[in-house]
């Protein structure tokens, strides 16, 4: 297998969290997406992903793109150390949770969003933390009290699940943006403690060859 990725890419960060979880070798094929231009840009990846987005999955003939979906692929082809529970309702409970996370409030701190901000529409680097602080409040104060009702040790009871998967690279993202994580203890919680098992520890992005890049 091989995985296109960055470093510091939170999409990508949720499938190495996963690879290392499940224990499954994969090529890290680096995807800057800041020098030259941004390499995701190039002819050679678009036409890989016209998305021009990482992570991006090739397994011999299957390419799969969209953190998530990768996620659920390596789940079920690979079963063992699921990521998802086996009950149909907890399932989408951990789905829903997930996509909090991955499809509400991740998109609007993606890279891609805060360039257009600063690019286009010129607003300053004062005005485009605010933009940030500002969802990532929205996000984590929702998240706050729906984990008040699923979470054990983690997001859903006491396994590691997707929705773990999703969070340790969001909490992640709102620390390096400074954000002031007081109001959110459970979230604080669930994050240290799964950054105390080894496949996340090996996920983090000052881990991977490419942060030095």
């Amino acid at each position: 297998m091989k995985l296109y990725g960055y470093w510091r890419s939170s999409a990508a960060y949720r499938v190495r969290i996963a690879l290392q979880w499940k224990q499954l070798s994969v090529e890290h094929i680096p995807v800057h997406l800041v020098q030259h231009g941004g390499e995701q840009h190039s002819a050679a990846y678009r036409q890989l992903n016209p998305s021009e987005l990482v992570p991006t999955l090739v397994d011999d003939d299957v390419s799969v793109n969209q953190s998530l979906a990768i996620v659920e692929y390596l789940d079920e082809k690979h079963p063992d150390m699921p990521l998802l529970p086996s009950e149909l309702e907890s399932r989408a409970i951990v789905r829903a949770l997930a996509l909090d996370i991955a499809a509400d409030l991740h998109p609007l701190n993606n890279l891609r969003v805060l360039q257009y901000l600063t690019g286009p529409l010129a607003i300053s680097e004062e005005q485009k933390l605010a933009w940030i602080h500002h969802w990532l409040h929205v996000g984590f104060q929702s998240l706050e009290q729906k984990l008040a009702q699923t979470s054990g040790r983690y997001c859903y009871q006491d396994q590691v699940t997707l929705a773990d998967v999703c969070l340790v690279p969001q909490v992640y993202n709102a620390l390096r943006f400074q954000l002031d994580m007081s109001d959110y203890p459970l979230i604080q919680r669930i994050y240290l403690q799964c950054q105390q098992l080894d496949a996340f520890q090996k996920a983090a992005p000052e881990q991977q060859a490419d942060a030095n890049l």
